[in-house]
């Protein structure tokens, strides 16, 4: 049993990675028979990976047709993040009005340990490194985690995940490379703690637009766009 909760780990590991970083197209479709021979693994396995990865929006499932990645396009991008700023904005004004001693300690605390976890991994090309995506998700729920109303922050984390795929993409294509990312997470919390509702929202709202603006700048324009690409056994080149 170990073993085959092993085997499904590291095929649920690869496939994410590989719709992360762009091995696997928005809007690609993913046959079985394909995955199968990319991963070498069984149809069982690849439909437990592939629904974890519906339940956290990266991959659709359509009745009759299977699975494929969820597509991207600037429509969508621009209003999840509206959407985005709009919510969170709201969450983050209601966490400063009601977060006590130990929510600030809990920021504090996951604000530490992303400000100690490399962004990349050791790897060529250079990838987001999964400790860091962790921390990353984990302080922006902290900063939220003040606010009283549950369904509120689960509204903000629905989002949330819903634009994982569109910053992974912006990691890789949207020219971030001079981007001071941990000085924006600094802002934030500093913000935060001093209770600075105005500053606070205005860090917010620039850490969530950055991604949307580098995305739509840098993107190829074949990307941006719900599309059918080549099927899941060609790699990109």
């Amino acid at each position: 049993m170990a073993r085959s909760e092993t085997r499904a780990e590291r095929v649920y590991a690869n496939l994410r990675g590989d719709i992360l970083t762009g091995r696997l197209l928005p809007g690609q479709r993913l046959p079985f028979a394909d995955l199968g021979a990319r991963y070498s693994t069984s149809v069982g396995v690849l439909r437990e990976a592939l629904s974890r990865l519906v339940e956290q929006g990266l991959v659709l499932s359509e009745p009759q047709l299977g699975f494929r990645v969820t597509p991207v396009s600037e429509e969508d991008l621009r209003d999840l993040t509206s959407t985005r700023i709009d919510i969170e904005t709201l969450c983050l004004r209601h966490a400063i009005a009601h977060g006590d001693l130990a929510w600030e300690s809990r920021l504090v605390a996951a604000y530490h340990t992303l400000d100690r976890t490399p962004e990349l991994a050791s790897t060529q090309p250079p990838t987001v490194n999964e400790d860091w995506a962790s921390a990353h998700a984990a302080f922006h729920a902290a900063v939220l985690e003040g606010c009283p109303s549950r369904r509120l922050r689960d509204i903000a984390a629905s989002l949330r995940d819903a634009s994982e795929i569109y910053r992974r993409w912006s990691r890789h294509l949207g020219s971030e490379d001079t981007r001071d990312i941990a000085g924006e997470h600094q802002a934030l919390r500093d913000a935060v703690l001093a209770r600075d509702v105005e500053k606070a929202e205005a860090a917010l709202t620039q850490h969530i637009s950055y991604t949307t603006q580098a995305l739509l700048l840098s993107a190829p324009d074949n990307l941006m766009t719900a599309h059918d690409a080549e099927p899941a056994g060609t790699s990109p080149a």
